[in-house]
């Protein structure tokens, strides 16, 4: 859950200096997956936007600035100049919105540039965001809190930044997409180093809503999850858009990716809410998961027309009836764009589109519907039961006439029907060309100019060579087409795991024990002698090894180590990761002159009833927030790896054997007394 947004401070932090920026691409642009320098369309169109964005966020604080003015004065000239200006700065802010508007529509850019005619797609464009400092911030968490110097993990510092500042302009390709992806699964391991539940960082996250340009920002780290996940699936519909859809790779390649962008954008309004941008509330991410599922639907229709392209009587129906399924889901998305929280915030050409779409389809099913019946022989005796079959559940309702049988058999009566079925589609054909002609922006769009009249002038052609100067019944009206699909579309959630990360901040210790939620005392230097007994402790667990029992009067309890220590440091070597024989070796390897070592105790684990609650606590499981969605990510998990631990709340994956309230008396299987 995203807190409600937060003020931010304004001055140098709200500037996006040029040089900088130039600098920081140019030491990202050699990673895998960013193209910040890249000169097509698409970069420039981006590009736009981003000056866009801050144009609108620079009229947006004039604005705060003129309205808190006018409040606040009671001088009537002041109040007249002022006024003024608001309506000077709403009417730049008009202009702004409108050309991002523009730039949204724009959908031709991201097509792809293959000579053959096909409906454009609608693709998203990324969501912009400023940079980032976090050197200062970090640096002064891992003193404070790790007790480490902070100065010495400047280098991951900056590697994690130039990774953020490399994810802003990710290319438009697998690579663009795993890098995305990479920087989402790092966000993981920040959020559990960095972000204590109970204390804030004190650094915003800047994003800009993809569709108007209105700034937010938060300090919650869900907030940037969420604005990264966002442009994961925006990026998904780039690269669908820009399949070749006149092959079958291309169209296969197409499928998946709107599947895989419904899957990122029905992810984000489960796991997501009290988004502080419109384009990320709930109402918004449906309308987008049901647009990419009617363009996979309308791959789908594109593809049969591949796959079965001999013209018998039940492929032509299948045909109607897949397009007859695409106007049905594009009407849905049409009834949502022009819902009350939607219908002022996408773009007209998109809705215009959509609604054109519905109607194309709808023409194109009772098309195929009139070849079926119109340019198909009439069936045999042995294929009569099969096609009788297949037409029952063809119409919504049963066209008025002779029965089944006869108008199968009757090549009257079929010309009848299919004149009837061409001249909806005509009338449909033309509906969608007068939508059409009512945007601006799509009127500029000539592919999609070029496959409405195509169409309508293929109907119209097929009315003609089957109307006959002597028929002088009036043609009916055509019963509507039952939608079917043989391929329902499927919404692919994201696959977290596909893209391998290793915690940059690994040398801090094992997330197990040193996060942002645990809290442990200073470290304690303790010096043991080896007496007629060993040590007198007992060890258990790997990284870091836990003391889990000291036997009393014995060297490790006069020296004051406690159950419940973690064993940080043996002799100066920094044992986090240790496991529990390189320890124990540690260990026996000393001499006469006895050893050093550096222990922790966790804040709240002092003593054995404590130390039985959180064995109690670490075996049930209650450390996953269960309460925040977000935090949840079981059925994503597919690995158990420690370079891929990607749920944003960690259950502990101790054994049950490694427990914290076992007396010294008590020595377990992997457990050792020393």
């Amino acid at each position: 859950m995203m807190p409600p947004e937060e003020e931010s401070p304004d001055g140098d932090g709200d500037r996006d200096n040029s040089l900088v920026l130039l600098q920081s691409l140019k030491s990202s642009s050699t990673r895998k997956g960013c193209d910040p320098f890249a000169q097509t369309q698409r970069s420039k169109l981006q590009h736009r936007r981003a000056r866009i964005n801050q144009q609108i966020n620079k009229e947006m604080r004039m604005r705060a600035g003129a309205e808190n003015l006018f409040r606040a004065t009671s001088n009537h000239k002041v109040k007249e100049t002022v006024a003024l200006e608001l309506s000077y700065v709403n009417s730049n802010l008009q202009l702004l919105k409108e050309e991002l508007e523009e730039l949204n529509s724009s959908v031709d850019v991201y097509q792809n540039d293959s000579e053959s005619i096909s409906v454009p797609m609608i693709p998203l464009g990324l969501k912009e965001t400023k940079e980032l400092d976090l050197l200062v911030p970090l640096k002064d968490f891992i003193s404070e809190h790790y007790g480490e110097e902070g100065i010495l993990f400047e280098k991951e510092i900056k590697e994690f930044m130039e990774l953020r500042q490399a994810m802003r302009t990710p290319s438009r390709n697998e690579a663009g997409l795993e890098l995305l992806m990479e920087y989402y699964n790092q966000l993981y391991f920040l959020d559990s180093r960095f972000f204590p539940p109970t204390k804030s960082l004190g650094v915003f996250f800047h994003w800009y809503d993809s569709l108007t340009g209105v700034p937010s920002h938060q300090r919650a780290l869900a907030f940037e999850k969420g604005s990264v996940l966002f442009n994961i699936g925006a990026l998904h519909t780039q690269i669908g858009a820009r399949q070749d859809r006149a092959s079958l790779p291309g169209l296969n390649q197409a499928i998946d990716a709107f599947q895989k962008a419904a899957g990122a954008f029905n992810y984000l309004k489960e796991n997501f809410s009290n988004a502080p941008s419109l384009d990320m509330s709930a109402a918004s991410l449906n309308m987008l998961v049901r647009l990419m599922v009617a363009q996979v639907q309308e791959c789908v229709f594109e593809k049969m027309t591949l796959l079965r392209a001999q013209h018998d009587f039940l492929t032509q129906l299948q045909l109607a009836q897949e397009a007859a399924r695409v106007e049905d889901v594009y009407s849905l998305v049409h009834q949502t764009m022009t819902q009350a929280h939607v219908k002022d915030y996408v773009p007209f050409s998109w809705t215009t589109m959509v609604h054109v779409k519905s109607e194309h389809f709808k023409a194109l099913s009772h098309y195929f519907a009139a070849i079926a019946l119109c340019e198909c022989p009439v069936p045999s005796d042995a294929e009569l039961p099969e096609q009788e079959k297949a037409f029952i559940q063809f119409h919504v309702t049963m066209p008025e006439g002779p029965s089944l049988r006869v108008l199968l058999q009757d090549p009257e009566e079929r010309r009848k029907l299919g004149k009837a079925h061409l001249k909806k589609a005509i009338m449909k054909h033309e509906e969608a060309m007068r939508i059409h002609g009512l945007c601006k922006i799509l009127r500029k769009m000539d592919i999609l100019q070029e496959v409405l009249s195509f169409a309508h002038k293929r109907s119209l052609s097929k009315y003609s060579e089957i109307d006959h100067e002597e028929d002088f019944f009036e043609t009916g009206d055509a019963p509507d087409i039952h939608p079917k699909t043989h391929q329902k579309p499927e919404i692919k959630s994201p696959n977290f795991s596909q893209v391998k990360v290793t915690d940059l901040f690994h040398r801090l210790g094992p997330l197990s024990v040193f996060s942002a939620k645990n809290k442990w005392y200073p470290v304690r230097r303790v010096h043991l002698m080896r007496g007629e007994n060993g040590f007198g402790f007992t060890l258990r667990g790997d990284s870091p090894v836990l003391i889990a029992g000291v036997i009393p009067g014995g060297c490790a309890s006069e020296a004051g180590l406690k159950e419940g220590d973690y064993i940080i440091s043996v002799n100066g070597k920094d044992c986090k990761w240790s496991k529990h024989a390189e320890v124990v070796q540690l260990l026996k390897s000393t001499g006469e002159e006895g050893v050093e070592i550096g222990v922790i105790t966790l804040q709240g684990s002092e003593g054995p009833k404590a130390a039985d609650k959180k064995a109690a606590a670490m075996s049930s499981g209650s450390g996953v927030l269960k309460s925040n969605k977000e935090n949840s990510r079981k059925s994503l998990m597919n690995s158990k790896s420690a370079s891929t631990l990607l749920v944003w709340s960690k259950k502990s994956k101790r054994s049950k054997k490694s427990t914290y309230g076992i007396p010294f008396t008590t020595v377990g299987d992997n457990e050792v007394m020393y």
